[in-house]
């Protein structure tokens, strides 16, 4: 079962001569896939050159720093794709004497961790790159595939197995377990562990497992450093690369300088449920979980991620607490425009905390379950 990408229909728009196109995104979500895809559709238009990072000569080529090298290698070429681009050190600057001498190649760059393509790629290609992320399956996406009642009944599985492509298009709920486990046990932490040539990866694993734990909820660095025996800025930094590894991702606390809202805390949610749950290493069903509305939560905010980015649309993203323990689970702000959120997933709704409509009354509010989500993730 494929299931069609939203940047099917747009990836020809984003891949420009002279520019570099980097398409970031998880592991197996199907970046090699949409790039074959639109290869393939250019037929017999011009040559294409189809790579990979981790191929030796490419590697060498890139790394030379060499006009001539470069000009021999992919002279000829009107498309240069190179997958798991990460794997290829100096990478920006082999990309930039590419496009410099080059000028009329079209250059993609895919890998699954942007803190080794975004650093390497950011300063040497100022201005001339475009930066798409490739997430899991889409509520939109699976909705256009099979339809929003169909996708409705598939929902309390996509909140305990989630949305990555495979998972998605397997028969059973023992395969997607397997493969789940395959995940998180063989590729999760890959990039990271590679990174930073960590030989021990136990401590990592223990920390994502704690942050499952804490999905939604506002962490305490000082007090995972403890649990972990990791100092504090060690913490922070694998928190960092695990979000640039598309992960997790963070979303801090919403404030306009009220002395009664916290803004120094931050709240992480997963990417994708079924890692969640895979680190969790619980795959029960959702009438058997306790933790169903935190399952919900994160469901709601990462397809709310998904969209927001798909769609084009530019948020910050927030939650608000105050120390009277008033709060609102998501709150929005574009162009000045307040949009706060509660997710709910029986069938409570809530008003608005007294502090929030007297700090913000012009803010819009809602109450978003399972009677009325599809407007929020679509």
């Amino acid at each position: 079962m494929m299931i069609p990408r939203f940047f099917e229909a747009t990836l020809a728009s984003s891949v420009h001569p002279g520019r570099v196109l980097a398409l970031y995104g998880p592991r197996r979500v199907g970046k090699t896939t949409l790039l074959k895809q639109y290869v393939s559709t250019l037929g017999h238009v011009g040559r294409c050159l189809f790579t990979t990072g981790e191929d030796m000569n490419l590697q060498q080529v890139l790394s030379s720093q060499s006009v001539e090298t470069i000009k021999a290698f992919f002279g000829g070429y009107d498309l240069i794709v190179i997958d798991e681009a990460q794997a290829v050190q100096n990478l920006g600057r082999g990309l930039k004497l590419l496009v410099d001498w080059l000028p009329k190649a079209k250059v993609i760059a895919s890998g699954s961790s942007s803190f080794q393509i975004a650093d390497q790629i950011g300063e040497p290609l100022t201005g001339r790159k475009k930066t798409l992320t490739l997430y899991p399956i889409s509520a939109a996406e699976l909705v256009l595939h099979e339809g929003r009642l169909t996708v409705s009944g598939r929902l309390n599985d996509l909140l305990v197995y989630g949305m990555y492509p495979e998972i998605v298009a397997a028969g059973s709920s023992a395969e997607r377990r397997e493969l789940l486990t395959e995940l998180r046990n063989d590729y999760l932490f890959r990039d990271i562990i590679a990174f930073e040539g960590i030989k021990n990866s136990d401590k990592i694993k223990k920390l994502v497992s704690l942050i499952s734990f804490q999905a939604g909820k506002e962490v305490s660095l000082s007090e995972l450093a403890t649990g972990i025996g990791m100092s504090r800025q060690v913490v922070e930094r694998h928190l960092d690369l695990l979000e640039k590894s598309f992960v997790i991702f963070r979303v801090g606390g919403f404030s306009r300088n009220l002395r009664s809202e916290i803004t120094k805390s931050v709240r992480y949610y997963f990417y994708d449920n079924g890692i969640l749950n895979a680190v969790q290493n619980n795959f029960s069903p959702v009438e058997m979980r306790p933790d169903v509305g935190a399952l919900w939560e994160n469901w709601l905010v990462a397809e709310r991620i998904k969209r927001n980015g798909y769609g084009g649309h530019f948020v910050s993203s927030y939650f608000w607490r105050t120390y009277a323990q008033q709060e609102i689970d998501l709150v929005e702000e574009s162009d000045g425009k307040l949009n706060a959120f509660e997710f709910k997933w029986g069938g409570k709704s809530p008003k608005a905390p007294k502090s929030w409509r007297d700090a913000y009354p012009e803010a819009d509010y809602a109450v978003i379950n399972r009677d009325n989500f599809w407007d929020f993730v679509i």
